[in-house]
């Protein structure tokens, strides 16, 4: 997901979003422990898609600063 699709998510969107992919990201950890996992990137690309997701929801719950 691109950072436009999650911002147009709503809060609850989100929280279920960062759940489904962390459990997304243990059953790839698995798999890469017991040799079955052909494209490694894929653990990277998980780790990044759930910082992206926490950091989007970390925003919308701060009050926007007056600068």
């Amino acid at each position: 997901m691109t950072s436009k699709e999650i911002r147009d998510l709503s809060s609850d969107e989100i929280t279920a979003k960062v759940r489904s992919t962390r459990e997304e990201l243990l059953q790839l950890r698995l798999r890469k422990q017991t040799g079955q996992v052909e494209k490694t990137d894929q653990l990277r690309t998980l780790r990044k898609a759930i910082a992206r997701l926490l950091t989007i929801q970390n925003e919308k719950k701060r009050p926007a600063t007056v600068a």
